[in-house]
Parts: structure tokens; C-alpha cells; sequence
């Protein structure tokens, strides 16, 4: 039932996704602020990552999946499985996550997440590069018609990609894309996005 969604880790991560997701749904549930590795996380997802969502007394990890899980039982903020708008869909959410997340993610590992010794912080400069190189291509697949990425209707790629803008904000990486700035900024006015932040 909805109104059994817990959803453990800070608002500082993906977990932000997640709730912004609820929000937008208007779904009930509980939030647990814990940090990465902290006895909370680590009870349901022994690699310590967050986010993770308990639905029905189960856990789930990873935000995507979360998301997805969440979209897909409500049938909200997606497009039926079997569609070519729901590939169309998936094929946006697989780039952001490849060209945006997993760059963004790299730096951050490189900075304070791996041991010292382990982190090569030069290779920031390169990632950099390679995020705002991303964005020139990744313009072509946004939908001409907007104001969201597939046109009038919101998914879940809206909220992956204004998330991981607001990540790269916070990293100092480039948003040079005017397009991109543009969705990002309507997208973290959204009021579901400002009660998130205050979950």
C-alpha cells in the first residue's frame, strides 16, 4: 500500500529523486534522513548506498528503479511498458544516467568517496569536459515542443536530468547548454521539488 513507502537517505543524494517523485504524486510516506553506510541503510541494503524505498515491508535500491517501480504501479509520470513512447522514454533516462549521472558520480568518487590514496583528482578536468561535451548532443533528443523533455507530458527523465543539473551546480561543472538551464530552472520551481527539498 502507498501510504507504507519509507524512504531512507539524505536529502543531499538521489534519494532527493525519489521523494520529488512522491511529492509529484502526491503519495504519503515516511522519510529517514540517514547517511550513506549508517546502520539504517545498511539493515536493508548491506552495500550502504542509498537511496532505498521500502514498499510492502521489501527493499528497493538504486533511484531509477525506485522511480521506475513507483511510475509503473501508479501510472504516473510514464509512458505503458510496451510502447515506443515508453522507449523512447527508457532510451532517455539510459543517457542521462550514462552522459550526466555516471560522470557526475565519477567526479564525486574522486573527490571524497574513495580512500585518498585510490582518488585521481585531475581526472575532474577530463570529466568536465566530456559533461559539457554531453550536452550538445544531448539537446537533439529533447522535444521541440515542450516545455518537457517528450513534449507535453512530464516523465521521469525530467526530474533525473534537473537533478543531476542541480548535482552538477553543486559540483562546479559546467551547465553551459541554454536549453538545458532552462528546463533545470522550470523544473526546481516546481512546488513538488521545494517540499522535497524540505522532506
Amino acid at each position: 500500500m502507498s501510504d507504507d513507502y519509507k524512504v531512507i537517505g539524505s536529502v543531499k543524494s538521489r534519494a532527493l529523486r525519489v521523494l520529488w517523485l512522491l511529492e509529484e504524486m502526491g503519495l504519503p510516506y515516511e522519510h529517514v534522513p540517514a547517511a550513506p553506510r549508517s546502520d539504517e541503510v545498511t539493515r536493508f541494503s548491506p552495500a550502504g548506498k542509498i537511496p532505498v524505498l521500502i514498499a510492502e515491508g521489501v527493499p528497493i535500491t538504486d533511484s531509477v528503479a525506485i522511480m521506475t517501480y513507483l511510475a509503473d504501479k501508479h501510472g504516473q509520470f510514464t509512458h505503458p511498458a510496451g510502447t515506443i513512447e515508453r522507449a523512447r522514454q527508457d532510451s532517455l533516462t539510459h543517457a542521462i544516467n550514462d552522459e550526466f549521472d555516471a560522470v557526475l558520480w565519477t567526479a564525486a568518487r574522486h573527490s571524497f568517496i574513495l580512500p585518498e590514496d585510490k582518488r585521481t583528482p585531475e581526472v575532474k578536468d577530463s570529466l568536465k569536459w566530456e559533461f559539457e561535451r554531453s550536452q550538445e548532443g544531448f539537446t537533439h533528443r529533447m522535444a521541440e515542443d515542450g516545455p518537457f523533455l517528450m513534449g507535453e507530458t512530464m516523465t521521469l527523465p525530467d526530474i533525473l536530468l534537473a537533478h543531476c543539473m542541480g548535482w552538477a551546480v553543486s559540483a562546479k561543472f559546467p551547465v553551459s547548454d541554454p536549453r538545458i538551464r532552462a528546463h533545470a530552472a522550470m523544473m526546481r520551481d516546481r512546488p513538488a521539488f521545494k517540499r522535497a527539498l524540505e522532506a
